[in-house]
């Protein structure tokens, strides 16, 4: 590849890379990209924290401005918090920092290619990266990617293919999400993984009144039903369902809202939310949906 335009493309050999910012995400797209015979030049690591782990996980990048970043790399990896990448791309675009040819990549999984818009009008190859996994800020990052899927949206066939191919040598299954369902796509994983975490939490805190003076940590009786479950459900959808929703017992549930409102009253609006969409997916009785406060 040249300033002035993509060869030889899918598959490069080698890229420079550059990277904005040192996150977790960033330093794991660029270890992963590392890891493919990539050559990170070049970071942008504004934090104490950042410019640590630039040198822990990416040594010989040299660390730089967003705009020296930019202009010195063929493949520019934008890996800012969501809410910071219009502001990024306005500030390249009104600088020139971005070469024609360049290949630029955000990772925000909301946004698709549109918002690079600035960007691909001074010459950019425009591509969306979302890594659909959670980031701890280790090496074990990066070796999670082997299993996980990338959202990949592009503005062409020819980006589709070249920000596939890059997915593929990271390790990662591409998974083509159109412009338009970029916003679903995005709520659809954080409604899966972050309100899972405020599940398994809400639990914990219920269990934790009940093994009180006890050598048990919630987390223990949670563990293995919560690991079965995700498995079932993975595996066979709402089929998946046991319990007193399943079976139309309303009076369980009952005391399960009564137990849980004593205990913690959010814990018990987020039951009841829960148990409705769970009721959802059966065929629930009248007084069920009574009780839960939904519609057949």
């Amino acid at each position: 590849m040249t300033s002035t335009g993509i060869t030889n493309w899918p598959a490069p050999a080698r890229l420079t890379v550059g990277i904005v910012s040192a996150g977790r995400v960033g330093t794991t797209i660029g270890e992963a990209l590392e890891r493919a015979e990539h050559v990170v030049g070049a970071v942008a690591a504004s934090s104490s924290q950042s410019r640590r782990r630039a040198a822990e996980r990416l040594p010989e990048s040299e660390i730089l401005t967003p705009h020296e970043v930019a202009a010195r790399c063929e493949l520019l990896i934008l890996a800012v918090p969501d809410d910071k990448l219009p502001l990024l791309i306005a500030e390249l675009s009104a600088a020139g920092s971005v070469r024609p040819g360049t290949i630029v990549a955000h990772t925000a999984g909301a946004q698709g290619v549109r918002i690079l818009d600035p960007l691909t009008d001074a010459g950019a190859l425009p591509l969306a990266l979302h890594p659909a996994m959670t980031f701890i800020g280790t090496r074990e990052d990066t070796d999670r990617l082997n299993n996980c899927c990338f959202g990949v949206t592009a503005a062409d066939e020819i980006g589709l293919a070249i920000g596939q191919s890059l997915v593929l040598e990271m390790g990662g299954e591409p998974v083509h999400i159109r412009e338009e369902h970029r916003t679903l796509y995005h709520a659809a994983l954080a409604h899966g993984a972050n309100h899972l975490v405020a599940l398994v939490c809400d639990a914990a805190a219920a269990l934790a009144t009940v093994l009180e003076g006890q050598d048990v940590r919630p987390q223990r009786l949670l563990g293995p039903l919560l690991t079965a479950a995700l498995d079932n459900t993975l595996q066979s959808g709402p089929a998946a369902l046991t319990g007193p929703v399943k079976r139309g017992d309303a009076a369980a549930v009952a005391r399960h809202l009564a137990a849980l409102t004593e205990a913690d009253p959010g814990i018990a609006d987020g039951y009841l939310a829960m148990a409705r969409r769970a009721a959802a997916y059966t065929n629930p009785p009248q007084e069920l949906i009574e009780l839960l406060g939904g519609d057949r």
